[in-house]
């Protein structure tokens, strides 16, 4: 039984800015997420999440704008997960979202990180500038 769960790809969900840092610090987040990890990973983008970056696309805000359309097209190698809007708050959903299905969240949002480490979920997050690191535990 243990080894069938091995071959189960790990849910990981995407917060929006950890779409940017690709942009921001060159680093291939998802290569570099299966070497830290070390498993197979469904990348996860929640449909809110998606709705975030898109609109964040067509604004005239040009450094934002350009960051969130790449983000965007980044979001092409994630699995997109409809999710019922009941007009909680992106990172309210993500919370919720994460600690029902046990999954760690990638995120550099220092308020969502201390907030999802509160419930005891993993986070993956940018550590110097330069590389991944995971808070918690990932089963």
């Amino acid at each position: 039984m243990a080894s069938q769960k091995k071959k189960e790809p790990l849910k990981l969900i995407l917060d929006s800015n950890s779409f940017f840092i690709p942009l921001e610090f060159k680093i291939d987040i998802f290569e570099e997420l299966k070497k830290l990890l070390n498993r197979n990973i469904e990348f996860i983008l929640l449909s809110p999440v998606k709705q975030e970056l898109e609109v964040l696309s067509r604004k005239n805000i040009s450094k934002k704008s350009r960051y969130a359309k790449f983000a965007l097209q980044l979001s092409e190698k994630c699995k997109t997960v409809s999710i019922k809007d009941f007009g909680e708050p992106v990172d309210d959903l993500i919370l919720r979202i994460a600690k029902e299905w046990n999954t760690p969240v990638f995120t550099n949002d220092r308020t969502l990180k201390k907030r999802l480490r509160d419930i005891s979920v993993p986070v993956i997050y940018l550590r110097q500038k330069s590389r991944l690191d995971v808070d918690g535990s990932i089963s």
